[in-house]
């Protein structure tokens, strides 16, 4: 059995937490500046020291300092005598830096088939109707065979579905061309927000964030995510997807002495914003589910009203820093988060929260029958690791000496929807061109071809013009020269040519002409219908 985690201490004990535990989730909350990103560093270094992987996500860029071996300094040394806190033993985790844009760490890559359409709907901000649509490009491209991989594929599918939605319609129901648009608009967006090097290959291997060093210590994965932050869906979406890949491919393994990896999800209230019921579900059934596949979930946010509760639930171990009631929905807040505590008898919990100060936190960790234990106040213990980021020089020795070090660096870009329907456009055009002595140059011969007629090859061409094939295009003839054939000639000759004088002029119909068009007009009814059937049934016979 591992030994507890030191976490924060006061003055009657330390406030440990069991490692065996670790995977039943837990929060960390508070205002800005009260702690939290601190004891986000002691939890995951903790949880690295006794071989747990770990994954976080640095909005600030203050937890690369995890990289390298803390030291005291005179400041620090008068803070730790005062409130009577061990120095700890200064020492560096080993760290691997990531980054989507892949400029502070390995690149981070994921493919469109991959995010799949609930996930790319919720960044994409589509409403029910257009993530409808979105689900149908996927099913057609999947019936079809098209790998989406990166954004330029599902742009061309797009496309591609959007120019032939009437011949799609039958199997796969209405496409609107609307939506079609406002999915396109998204993507733009997107790729503006640094889409275009997120969706791509290589993917992600969720097991190389499972990894170890040479000294069983757990490899500490940082995603750079300051830039990322400016674009909160993406931020967001990314991290679901991660969760979701580690719940889909890890094994069940029940409880164990310690987790598999524990999972630390900053700024979590992005997750959870504006985020449609069918999204909810998916968080709620993974955090429920992935307790039992030895992971451990962590979120990280400034208030735990930003978490739902049917989330928060689930949530064991916690941490609560300093609340500031300046307002009513503060106090509601502050009162709210008390009330989740397993109350202490000695401690007025409401009172607490407002007064603790920076590095305090009140602390509920689960005792060894999964019970939550009293709430303690206490200060977070110094973390072993230096406080604050490191240089430039550091960040890329820390880069080049990681485990993953060439493997990501390289995009590949192999043949996908793209590179196939962009082939299938540039051979499109070609087949008419060879067929072109085949076929009819006008609507009138080619209904004169099915009814039994002879086409009529065109009479003559203008001068100096030639079609998009390199031949000479068919001038368009007067009315009175164009061969006319079938029903148009029967009704014509039937009413005595008094559809027209030939002469293309528009003048006002006689009551003779009007009986006639009303009576061609009827071809829509039941009797027009086998006055068709009868023309075609004649014409068919004599041929």
């Amino acid at each position: 059995m591992t030994n507890p985690l030191p976490i924060a201490q006061n003055a009657a004990q330390q406030l440990s937490l069991l490692p065996q535990l670790a995977n039943r989730h837990g929060c960390i909350t508070g205002a800005t500046g009260t702690g939290k990103t601190v004891t986000l560093q002691v939890l995951a270094q903790a949880l690295s020291d006794i071989g747990v992987p770990v994954f976080m996500a640095d909005v600030k860029g203050d937890l690369s300092g995890l990289g390298k071996a803390g030291s005291a300094s005179p400041k620090l040394k008068e803070r730790l005598a005062q409130l009577a806190l061990p120095e700890p033993a200064w020492a560096a985790a080993p760290v691997a830096f990531w980054d989507v844009y892949g400029e502070k760490g390995h690149p981070v890559r994921a493919t469109i088939s991959d995010m799949g359409p609930l996930m790319l709907a919720r960044m994409l901000n589509l409403n029910d109707t257009q993530q409808g649509v979105l689900q149908l490009v996927f099913k057609i491209a999947d019936d079809n065979g098209l790998l989406l991989l990166d954004t330029k594929d599902l742009r061309a599918m797009l496309q591609h579905v959007g120019d032939h939605a009437a011949e799609f319609k039958t199997e796969y129901g209405n496409i609107s061309a609307a939506s079609i648009g406002a999915i396109q608009r998204g993507l733009i967006a997107i790729d503006e927000q640094g889409g275009d090097k997120f969706f791509g290959e290589p993917m992600l291997n969720i097991e190389d964030w499972m990894q170890t060093d040479a000294t069983g210590k757990g490899i500490i994965n940082i995603l750079s995510a300051d830039k990322l932050l400016n674009a909160p869906r993406l931020y967001s979406t990314f991290l679901l997807w991660m969760l979701s890949e580690l719940f889909e491919h890890l094994p069940e393994v029940g409880d164990l002495d310690k987790p598999k990896m524990a999972f630390f999800f900053d700024e979590a209230h992005l997750l959870f914003d504006e985020a449609p019921k069918p999204l909810l579900q998916k968080i709620e059934q993974v955090v429920r589910l992935i307790r039992s596949k030895g992971v451990g979930v962590y979120f990280v946010t400034q208030n735990p009203l930003d978490i739902p509760d049917t989330v928060l639930g689930q949530l064991g171990n916690r941490v609560q820093h300093a609340l500031r009631a300046y307002t009513p929905r503060d106090q509601k807040a502050v009162q709210a988060a008390a009330e989740t505590f397993r109350a202490n008898p000695k401690l007025n919990t409401a009172q607490a929260i407002t007064e603790l100060a920076v590095g305090e936190a009140l602390v509920s960790f689960l005792d060894e029958k999964g019970r939550p234990n009293v709430v303690e106040r206490g200060y977070v213990l110094t973390p072993a690791s230096q406080i604050g980021p490191v240089t430039d020089d550091e960040r890329r020795a820390l880069i080049a000496a990681s485990l993953v070090a060439g493997i990501y660096e390289q995009a590949i870009d192999r043949e996908s929807a793209y590179e196939r329907l962009k082939g299938r456009a540039v051979q499109q055009p070609q087949a008419p061109q060879q067929q072109a002595p085949q076929s009819a140059p006008a609507d009138d011969n080619a209904w004169g071809a099915s009814a039994g007629r002879t086409p009529q090859p065109p009479q003559s061409t203008v001068p100096g013009t030639r079609a998009s094939g390199g031949a000479a295009s068919p001038a368009p003839q007067p009315p009175q020269q164009q061969e006319e054939g079938g029903l148009g000639d029967l009704l014509k000759d039937a009413a005595g040519g008094i559809f027209g004088n030939g002469t293309g002029s528009r003048r006002s119909d006689s009551p003779l002409q009007a009986m006639v068009k009303s009576a061609a007009r009827s071809i829509g009814s039941q009797v027009g219908r086998e006055i068709i059937r009868g023309v075609l049934g004649s014409l068919m016979k004599k041929r």
